[in-house]
């Protein structure tokens, strides 16, 4: 494959994809980062990886940002939705305003992404998306409305734009992770994360590196005849 970009890669989850790809082939990775620059620079540094600054809501940057990223490290073959924001709130305390940068951050600025890579994609015929997800899609989660149709929004768009781009060789995949102690979860009350876990079959949980091992797959050749699919990775919590 060629290279990969990586949205929000700085910290978290989407550090855990970046050291994964990294692994593999360093000189093909690219990460974005966005308020943390001492922290895309210390990954940068541990993998090798190249860093590009990214404001989802930066309705004009993607364009740029990807022919950036292909101006260094050469065409864009594989891309990994992963940035996101979230802010908690009872559906009846939600403002307008946290509603829409919420969804237009977390949809907004994944479409925007996508769109940005696909041209030449589909000019070449060849390359994998795959977008984070998350189980609130799925399962109701009091205070995260916003959050939650932000990302049921992405299952739905993964599924069509796997119809769309498929003809031309692109694969548009999903990734469903279950509870993961990141930057994102760490405000979390202790009551909150117990209830998140309380039904995974599997005690060890749900790691970064299980979920950034999903992502590689489904970027490889081995998953050459999966698109449009969500891999759900949660411990059995949906089993």
């Amino acid at each position: 494959m060629g290279a990969v970009l990586v949205t929000g890669g700085s910290r978290g989850l989407g550090r855990a994809i970046v050291e994964a790809l990294a692994a593999e082939s360093p000189a093909r990775v690219a990460f974005t980062w966005n308020a943390d620059e001492e922290a895309a620079r210390a990954v940068e540094e541990a993998t090798g990886a190249r860093a590009f600054r990214f404001d989802l809501l930066d309705r004009a940057r993607p364009d740029d940002l990807v022919a950036e990223v292909e101006v260094a490290l050469g065409p864009v073959e594989g891309l990994v939705n992963n940035a996101g924001l979230r802010r908690e709130s009872l559906l009846a305390m939600t403002s307008d305003a946290d509603w829409d940068t919420v969804l237009d951050a977390n949809l907004g600025g994944l479409f925007r992404c996508c769109r940005a890579v696909l041209r030449g994609m589909m000019v070449r015929r060849r390359g994998a998306i795959v977008n984070v997800s998350s189980l609130s899609a799925l399962h109701g989660v009091a205070g995260q409305g916003a959050y939650s149709a932000s990302k049921a929004g992405i299952l739905g768009l993964t599924r069509s734009l796997a119809r769309e781009a498929g003809r031309r060789g692109v694969r548009v995949n999903a990734v469903v992770p279950g509870f993961v102690e990141t930057d994102l979860t760490a405000g979390l009350p202790e009551a909150a994360v117990t209830a998140l876990r309380a039904s995974e079959c599997l005690p060890q949980g749900v790691r970064s590196g299980d979920v950034a091992q999903a992502v590689l797959f489904l970027l490889s050749e081995r998953a050459a005849a999966i698109t449009g699919q969500a891999l759900v990775v949660d411990a059995g919590v949906s089993a």
